[in-house]
């Protein structure tokens, strides 16, 4: 069977510390949306078959008129309603997505996604069946205790950011999520989290890139103003 390969694209989310009434996805960067970058790196990555974007339910149409035909995303065949907590979106986004080889899971605030963060994700995908863009952190990182004090410093070298997008074989992570969704408030912030918490299985770190920020505060789009414009 020809391998197949679907992108499920969050853009459900509400951006409180963004201090805007605009969601932080329909932000203008050098005239265009925050979503507008992702997803134009999905539809140019010849290995990428199919994107479900995931939204509020109050913003599909606004997506598919403004952003989607707009803009000539035509792989861009589903978009449905998110739910109340990422962990919800991405689940919603999975059932919609269907049947693939690979599931590619990634924030629509992150839009300096790179065709090199896609191929290195998709060898990842393909020889672990599940791996995460991340990139080792430049800071000394400390773990404070219950009362605020530095309680130790984990190594380094072994301390990474975690970025998106998350790769994943398809039927491992939507039967993670089934799963998972069965349960009280799980108190997940990643899928990849998901998976270990579900399965035990570690998902693979493959290097993202330091420019791959998530625009979540003012300062972000102002960082991300200079990256585009040393494009």
């Amino acid at each position: 069977m020809e391998e197949r390969n679907t992108a499920v694209v969050l853009a459900a989310g509400r951006g409180s510390r963004m201090n805007s009434d605009i969601q932080k996805q329909y932000l203008l960067i050098k005239g265009r949306p925050v979503l507008y970058y992702s997803l134009a790196q999905f539809q140019q990555c010849l290995f990428i078959d199919e994107v479900v974007l995931v939204t509020g339910r109050e913003e599909i149409d606004y997506c598919r008129k403004e952003i989607v035909q707009k803009y000539g995303f035509t792989k861009v065949q589903k978009i449905v309603a998110g739910g109340k907590e990422r962990y919800h979106s991405v689940y919603e986004g999975l059932k919609a997505a269907g049947t693939c080889n690979y599931v590619y899971i990634h924030d629509g605030a992150r839009p300096f996604l790179s065709r090199e963060i896609l191929e290195r994700a998709h060898d990842g995908v393909r020889q672990y069946g599940a791996c995460v863009a991340a990139m080792p952190v430049k800071d000394t990182i400390k773990i404070s205790d219950a009362q605020g004090f530095a309680d130790y410093t984990p190594p380094r070298e072994q301390v990474w950011a975690v970025q998106t997008p998350q790769v994943f074989e398809y039927r491992l992570i939507a039967e993670a999520y089934a799963e998972l969704m069965e349960r009280e408030e799980p108190a997940v912030t990643d899928d990849a989290m998901v998976l270990e918490t579900v399965t035990g299985q570690k998902a693979k770190l493959v290097l993202g890139s330091y420019e791959n920020i998530k625009i979540t505060t003012p300062e972000d789009l102002k960082i991300a103003e200079i990256f585009l414009g040393e494009t």
